[in-house]
């Protein structure tokens, strides 16, 4: 299986669903999930792959945890 970093992991309970994070998405990768969350709001999802992470959406996000960006390690040789 193919690790297609970097990657937008979303907290579905942490989000609101201001939409913030997909206006501010540059690739389009994001947007809003039909299902509520526990909180009744519908939540950011992210669409599997496209993501550069540029980190717009993670700082667009007025709630602290609701996004992170998996981006891959870097290697000193």
């Amino acid at each position: 299986m193919e690790n297609k970093l970097p990657a937008v992991e979303i907290s579905l309970n942490e989000c609101k669903g201001c939409a913030l994070c997909i206006e501010s998405c540059p690739q389009t990768v994001l947007s809003l999930s039909a299902p509520f969350n526990k909180l009744g709001y519908q939540y950011a999802i992210y669409a599997g792959s496209g993501c550069t992470g540029c980190d717009a959406c993670y700082y667009a996000c007025p709630e602290p945890g609701a996004i992170t960006i998996i981006k891959q390690k870097k290697v000193k040789m």
